[in-house]
Order: structure tokens, then sequence, then C-alpha cells
């Protein structure tokens, strides 16, 4: 119960915070190229790396609960890009190479896809 309450924590940050950015920032920047979501993502993967770094390379220094707060929570709530890219470099660091490039042509073209697909059904 404890973890789970962890990363709702951290989720309700994470995408607190993803929608004050959006918010405030879609206000200044008026373009059709989504930079702003763009910045989160890159944001969120440079966050969930430094954080699946610490837990390699420094035991103990981030608690479990910690680490769900952070991964799980505020990362999947501020982007789900991060979780991809922290997946995709497990399978990468594990050698499984197959599996590293099937997921990522996977996940985006079936992802762009399934978004396109939802889209023409709600239209």
């Amino acid at each position: 119960m404890k973890l789970f309450m962890m990363v709702g924590m951290g989720g309700f940050l994470g995408s607190s915070l993803r929608y004050l950015i959006q918010k405030y920032t879609l206000i200044a920047v008026q373009t059709t190229f989504p930079y702003v979501t763009l910045a989160i993502n890159l944001i969120g993967c440079f966050l969930i790396g430094l954080v699946f770094g610490l837990c390699n390379t420094k035991q103990g220094l981030i608690s479990t609960e910690m680490q769900f707060f952070l991964v799980s929570g505020f990362c999947g709530g501020f982007t789900t890009f991060s979780a991809f890219s922290h997946e995709s470099l497990l399978l990468l660091k594990d050698g499984n190479y197959n599996f590293f490039f099937l997921y990522i042509i996977l996940s985006v073209f079936i992802g762009i896809g399934s978004t396109f697909f939802g889209y023409l059904c709600i239209k």
C-alpha cells in the first residue's frame, strides 16, 4: 500500500507540473511543432536516466519507495516517453538487441497508428 501511495503522489506531482508547463508555455509559444511536449519528454527521459543511473551505480542511495515515487510516479505522470526510453535502455543494457529494435519500431509506429486510429474514431 505504501508503494501505491508513493506512485500516486509522484504521478499527481508529475502530471500537475506537466499541465502547468504546457499551460503557461503554450501561451508564449505559438507554433505547429510540439516543442513543449518534446522538451517535457526529453526532461523526463533525462530525469529517469538520472534515477536509473543512481540506482545502478550507488546502491542504497535512493530507497525503493523513492524509486517508485520518481520513476513510476513523477516521471510516469510527467511523461510516458521517459518510461519508454527507460525500458529501451534496459533492453539494450541486457543485450536484448532484437527486442530493443522491435520495441522501438512497434512503439513508434503502432503508437502513432493507434493515436491516428483513435482520432479517426472520434472524427
